[in-house]
């Protein structure tokens, strides 16, 4: 066992060698039954602050993964932990119950009433973080999107290049106002993706509807009067559009989602300040059984 975990159950070893150190010569192997529940209270205790600490931990780091593997295996070990505290709160509210430690079992009451409130955040935080849609977004973002939108530029630079010598000046000003138009959208998807207000989500999305019809309207006049040749190129550029589009649009509704967000900021900003208040209830119970000797038990 290194140090720190020699200290961890140290109060535990105390009362207990108390106890034993109490009992009769004749009696040394076998140590007072009180004594030993209140040794096994120590070390319930001591063991609800390690799994708050292992609960809130793991919760924060499902809320910081990159991935939906890594978030749903840190979930699953903050739900582990919290199963264990409603384990041990019970065990040690039977031994306190036994005990006769009043102002014990008020402060596990305190506990179990803050961990109820910190359980309820937590689920929430949790749901949220293993949805990943923000991440997902940036990921089609950077993905699907920006290599379709690649494939519709390289379509309409073909297509320009069939263009006759007398259009040429015309069709190279409508290709570069519908790839200008398709690169404003992909710009307008990252502050999206990070947008925590939905009126700011809004706006955001009427500028990208504004340049994807930009986008159709300069597609539509190269198509006028095209050759055949050159509308071939022109159908695959309007396909890669229309993919774009509809892969924006995907792209919008994990965005609106806002999982990744929503999870962070009720992980910063109220979390803590729970958490903070379960563990100084635990604190009090651990001061308290600390005085408790052989004197203190029935």
């Amino acid at each position: 066992m290194n140090t720190i975990a020699a200290l961890r159950f140290l109060p535990t070893i105390v009362a207990l060698s108390f106890g034993l150190g109490l009992a009769p010569s004749g009696c040394r192997n076998a140590p007072d039954p009180a004594f030993i529940q209140l040794a096994e209270a120590h070390r319930l205790a001591d063991d609800l602050r390690v799994q708050l600490a292992k609960a809130s931990n793991a919760s924060d780091r499902a809320v910081m993964a990159d991935t939906d593997g890594e978030s749903l295996a840190f979930a699953h070990d903050a739900e582990q932990a919290v199963a264990t505290i409603d384990k041990e709160s019970a065990a040690l509210s039977a031994r306190l119950q036994s005990l006769g430690y009043a102002l014990e079992r008020q402060a596990l009451q305190d506990f179990t009433d803050r961990f109820g409130a910190y359980r309820k955040l937590d689920h929430d935080v949790l749901t949220l973080a293993v949805e990943n849609t923000n991440l997902k977004a940036q990921r089609l973002s950077f993905g699907p999107v920006r290599e379709t939108a690649d494939r519709l530029r390289d379509a309409l630079h073909a297509a320009a290049q069939l263009a006759p010598p007398k259009d040429r000046c015309r069709v190279d000003g409508l290709v570069a106002r519908t790839e200008l138009a398709v690169r404003e959208i992909q710009i307008l998807q990252a502050p999206h993706i990070a947008e925590p207000d939905e009126a700011a989500m809004t706006k955001l999305e009427t500028e990208m509807a504004d340049r994807l019809g930009r986008a159709r309207g300069a597609l539509e006049n190269l198509a006028s009067g095209a050759t055949a040749e050159t509308k071939a190129q022109l159908g695959a550029a309007g396909a890669a559009l229309s993919r774009f589009e509809n892969l924006s649009a995907e792209l919008v509704t994990l965005s609106r989602r806002n999982s990744n967000v929503r999870s962070l900021a009720l992980a910063l900003r109220h979390a803590p300040q729970m958490v903070a208040a379960c563990d100084g209830s635990l604190a009090i119970l651990q001061e308290a059984l600390a005085k408790r000797g052989f004197s203190g038990t029935r």
